[in-house]
């Protein structure tokens, strides 16, 4: 082996942050369920002054403090050994409702690397690894980790950027969000536009239960219900739009869904498909994107399809053009990108 020292130790540069990070998610995930980013956020403290407002053990607090200012989570004064947080790390650690709220995410990859000893199993025999099968730290993950770009992106600009949806919504039209987990999309929705009416589905039955209480506790159950079907099969006729928010590419058979939902909808319906940003090329996802939306799809999205009939697996880095295949074969004749974030597509499908 001809091994160039530089192209080395620059690799092995990269993996000391990988494995750093890695072990950072724990740390994060610990500071998240104890309170010690909302504490910290109130002012300097040292570690012992954090340990009693947060009601745990000071030598626990003060490792914990130093891996969050190792990673640059905290800030730490030498002088006179307090820990502190900037503005910006309490906007993305410490409020819940913020656009920027991080912590949700390293749920989903905890909750994720919780499967991996069954996943090598399916690698080996290419069999699929269910959605439901998943430890449920993942479903509560999600919620939490899609909630802030929901609510900061889909009223005021993915919902606008639909032909003639907005003021449908602001009338009253029925709408039908496929997919819809523990019910945040649902809920936003039903909180901006209180004419219409919301049913969401989803197939795995403790994740509907857990969006009936937040439906309730949002105060919107008089007008939002929740049901357990899956996307090829869900009940109603004549929707003025249905909603899949990063979904379809885990379906087992997303051209079946796709006809589903065209018969499901009025004939000037709309189809909203939010999903994972990407390119259509392979070398055009090579980005930090990319990277974890290829990782989360190995761990999570391509099983989830592959246990299902007919398993097509699109991954979550499906891009545009496969995308609108699956519409198109399904029976819709208009397919367009409405709008986009770095980390989002939303597409707009119409019979």
């Amino acid at each position: 082996m001809a091994i160039d020292m530089d192209k080395l130790n620059a690799f092995m540069g990269r993996f000391v942050g990988d494995i750093g990070a890695a072990m950072h998610a724990g740390t994060v995930l610990l500071g998240d369920q104890l309170g010690l980013y909302k504490a910290l956020a109130v002012g300097p403290m040292s570690a012992e002054q954090l340990a009693r407002a947060t009601q745990t053990d000071a030598r626990y607090v003060r490792e914990w403090l130093s891996a969050q200012a190792a990673s640059g989570y905290v800030e730490y004064d030498a002088a006179a050994d307090h820990f502190h947080m900037t503005e910006e790390q309490v906007f993305a650690l410490a409020t819940e409702g913020s656009p920027a709220f991080i912590p949700g995410a390293f749920q989903v990859v905890l909750g994720a690397l919780r499967s991996v000893p069954r996943l090598a199993g399916v690698f080996r025999t290419g069999l699929g690894y269910g959605w439901h099968e998943h430890d449920a730290m993942l479903f509560q993950g999600t919620e939490r980790f899609f909630r802030p770009g929901y609510a900061a992106n889909l009223v005021s600009s993915w919902i606008p950027a639909l032909d003639g949806v907005d003021s449908k919504l602001e009338s009253g039209a029925r709408v039908a969000d496929v997919g819809c987990g523990h019910g945040a999309s649902t809920v936003l929705m039903a909180q901006a536009y209180p004419k219409t009416s919301f049913v969401g589905f989803d197939y795995h039955a403790p994740s509907i239960e857990w969006a009936r209480k937040a439906a309730a506790e949002a105060g919107v159950a008089d007008r939002v219900t929740f049901e357990v079907a899956a996307a090829k099969n869900f009940p109603g006729k004549d929707y003025d739009l249905v909603a899949f928010f990063d979904c379809l590419h885990d379906m087992g058979d997303p051209v079946g869904a796709s006809r589903h939902v065209r018969a499901a909808l009025k004939p000037d319906g709309c189809w909203m498909i939010v999903e994972p940003f990407a390119n259509d090329a392979l070398q055009d996802n090579l980005n930090p994107v990319g990277r974890l939306y290829y990782s989360a799809s190995t761990l999570v999205c391509t099983p989830a399809s592959k246990s299902q009939e007919v398993g097509l697996a699109l991954g979550a880095q499906a891009g545009e053009k496969r995308l609108r295949g699956v519409v198109t074969e399904g029976g819709f004749k208009h397919f367009r990108r409405a709008t986009e974030t770095p980390f989002n597509l939303v597409f707009e499908a119409r019979p």
